[in-house]
């Protein structure tokens, strides 16, 4: 296993360094000004701002970089593994002013794979232009979501069209009116296989029967920089059969296929958090005197600090190694470090969250420094794309057939 950087990482290593140092950490008190004086606080990207940012990032050639192909930025999953842990130091800033931001990196990696010609030009190009915002909505109210073939929104045929009933709520950024498009999960065939009985489905935000219910809220925060968490119902809406994803009983297969690179973006970004919280945790403690000497000479906190990097630099191999994994072999093939890396990332980065918390003391648990909202949203991820318990037991499980298999074999 080779992680080390090539010309061309290295390159948009510097260019997307510069960014952030020149352009977004800058931008980040701005942001929030933009944000407060919108007629439509969910409209995050009407922010004067962001389009200043996104015109920077096309200049320097840092757009749509998650995607690889000829559609997006063309790198392996290792490459832009150090891209998108940089960005990740300015969460709600750095990814969407890269137009690489969720739920719209997955559905267009959705759109990509499986969309017809006709869905692609629609929906996927305006899309990777920046032009517009999607949806994906999966999460019910009303089931355990943590088992995706417990959804219970009905998709059914009718002549040229389906009809679709049923209420979602997680929508992430669905709050935001440039939202025109949404990715929809549900049953077309209930009697099938457990794993054959979900589709997905387009439909567009103004479809008759489709309601933008409300926000929901993240441990009180509106989560406003990117659009919200909507919660939808949709009553009778009915749209053509030729905005079927793929074929009928294929939704949880290409829900996972959308899911396994969501998850490895998502702790690519989380280990940035991390580093960003390591950078303000000895700043802190370096800048504070308590009983007579400074935060950072205090032995407990050097412990923090310490522990805080070993556990950092292991996440981060760990992670690199299952973008390697991915590439060399295959996304089934590192089926089980996805599932290690899901566990891991969150977890870590938390308690490291809450160390940087506890040294800046009162201040930390306020909206006067980023740690409050951050840790609000890597203790979102120990539940989103799947909570902790559904992959320890997958892990665990695949672990003793794995050893079950090499007893097999010796005897």
């Amino acid at each position: 296993m080779d992680f080390g950087f090539d010309t061309r990482t290295e390159e948009m290593r510097t260019e997307l360094l510069n960014f952030m140092q020149d352009s977004v950490y800058p931008a980040e008190s701005t942001f929030t000004a933009e944000l407060n004086l919108l007629d439509d606080k969910w409209a995050w990207d009407s922010a004067p701002i962001i389009h200043t940012l996104r015109a920077q990032a096309r200049d320097r050639g840092l757009w749509n970089l998650f995607l690889p192909g000829e559609e997006g930025g063309g790198l392996t999953n290792l490459q832009y593994a150090t891209i998108a842990e940089i960005s990740g130091r300015s969460m709600h800033l750095a990814p969407p002013a890269m137009n690489c931001s969720a739920p719209d990196t997955g559905n267009m990696e959705v759109l990509s794979l499986f969309g017809t010609e006709e869905q692609k030009e629609r929906w996927l190009t305006p899309l990777l232009a920046g032009e517009i915002r999607s949806g994906f909505a999966m999460t019910e109210p009303a089931v355990a979501s943590s088992d995706a073939t417990n959804i219970e929104t009905s998709i059914i045929r009718d002549g040229d069209e389906y009809v679709i009933n049923g209420r979602k709520w997680w929508t992430t950024g669905a709050m935001n009116p440039n939202a025109k498009i949404f990715i929809v999960m549900g049953k077309t065939d209930p009697t099938a296989d457990r794993h054959r009985q979900q589709s997905m489905i387009l439909v567009e935000r103004d479809t008759p029967g489709f309601v933008v219910e409300r926000s929901t809220t993240v441990f009180g925060y509106d989560d406003r920089e990117h659009g919200g968490h909507g919660v939808l119902s949709f009553t009778d809406v009915r749209v053509p059969a030729s905005n079927l994803i793929a074929q009928e009983g294929e939704g949880f297969a290409i829900a996972q296929a959308r899911l396994g690179p969501g998850r490895i973006h998502h702790c690519m970004r989380a280990i940035g958090v991390a580093e960003r919280a390591v950078e303000l945790m000895c700043a802190r403690a370096d800048r504070r005197t308590a009983f007579g000497k400074q935060v950072s000479a205090q032995g407990v906190v050097r412990d923090w600090i310490a522990q805080s990097r070993i556990a950092l630099e292991q996440l981060r191999l760990l992670v690199f190694k299952t973008a390697w994994l991915m590439d060399t072999a295959g996304n089934r093939s590192a089926h089980a470090e996805i599932q290690a890396i899901k566990i891991a990332t969150p977890a870590t980065v938390e308690r490291i969250l809450d160390k940087a918390i506890q040294i800046h003391g009162a201040g930390g648990v306020s909206d006067d420094f980023p740690l409050a909202n951050m840790i609000a949203g890597v203790r979102t991820l120990r539940i989103a794309d799947g909570p902790d318990e559904v992959h320890i037991n997958a892990l665990a499980r695949s672990e003793l057939r794995r050893q079950a298999d090499a007893r097999m074999a010796k005897s």
